[in-house]
């Protein structure tokens, strides 16, 4: 039996991009619909996450050309990752089945017929997964390979090069609403449901248009949440970090003793433990109060339960 597919594409300030990437998947799903793989009331749906360019109004224009291109508009800038999430609550009662992927296409949609075949032999959830980046600056892909080795030694079931591109049943976005994190972090979240999973891989395309919304700095926020959102060992190890510390402590002023004992006229005294206590005691005690003031804020958000997104329209 054929089943009803939605894409998901969460899109903030995408008008350089929007049309295009349309065109492309309106071929897809045509496609896929003609050859009877899924059935045609599937739709493709963009959610415009707050933007304040032309994107909102390019996704009323291509709506009204053709009604397989839906639209949700949230009421303010939540992030992506809410915004995915959005898409997947408001709509899992009409489809069999979503897949989120960036409105940029950078992640390739040819491989979205695997994705759905793998759905058909009874897998929940399909990653895809990138075996080529090539396309990222170097930088770009050692610092990201790192995050996962990273995350995979902090302990966190995480799966490597995989980002947002994927195939979520509806039992599988059933089960992921049980899962009321403020601080979302769907990679690390997904893997948490268990069901049955398998993977596509597929080559990472350059952006035909536009600005990457992920910068450097967003990137390295989007790490620390997902570090702190999933593991408490950064905690833990600043107990470690402090006993390790006492022991350099510990050797600095033997040192000093030998220092001031046996070469006395060539040691100004204190300047040892001065070194030490103003420069490798204070940063670490830095370092510590801002680690646990990362986990402080996070239960403050938490335990204010407030909504992760408002819905102000849906185009459909």
């Amino acid at each position: 039996m054929k089943k009803i597919i939605y894409l998901i594409l969460p899109c903030y300030n995408e008008q350089a991009v929007l049309e295009s990437s349309a065109n492309k998947l309106l071929d897809l799903i045509d496609g896929l619909i003609r050859e009877s793989i899924i059935d045609e009331r599937s739709k493709i749906y963009f959610i415009n996450d707050g933007s304040d360019d032309d994107t909102w109004n390019i996704i009323e224009k291509i709506h009204r050309k053709n009604s397989i291109f839906c639209g949700i508009r949230l009421a303010h800038n939540v992030g992506h990752q809410n915004a995915i999430l959005a898409g997947l609550i408001e709509l899992n009662k009409k489809a069999d089945a979503m897949i989120t992927l960036d409105v940029d296409l950078q992640d390739d949609i040819n491989a979205i017929p695997e994705m759905i075949y793998k759905f058909y032999e009874g897998n929940d959830i399909i990653y895809g997964v990138r075996n080529n980046r090539d396309v990222d600056a170097k930088y770009i892909s050692w610092t990201a390979e790192c995050f996962y080795k990273f995350m995979t030694f902090l302990g966190v079931n995480i799966v490597f090069n995989h980002a947002d591109f994927r195939l979520m049943s509806h039992k599988a976005i059933l089960a992921l609403s049980e899962y009321h994190e403020v601080n979302l972090f769907l990679r690390g979240l997904v893997p948490l449901i268990g069901l049955k999973s398998d993977k596509v891989f597929y080559k990472r395309k350059k952006r035909f248009a536009g600005a990457t919304k992920y910068p450097f700095t967003k990137r390295i926020s989007f790490a620390l949440e997902g570090i702190t959102s999933f593991s408490i060992r950064p905690v833990r190890f600043i107990t470690f970090l402090g006993l390790f510390s006492f022991f350099v402590s510990a050797t600095a002023l033997i040192f000093s003793l030998i220092s001031f004992f046996f070469f006395h006229d060539n040691v100004v005294a204190g300047w040892t433990s001065l070194f030490f206590s103003l420069w490798t005691i204070g940063g670490l005690i830095l370092l510590s109060i801002g680690l646990v003031g990362e986990y402080i804020g996070k239960i403050y958000l938490e335990t204010k339960r407030r909504p992760r997104y408002f819905v102000d329209k849906i185009l459909e």
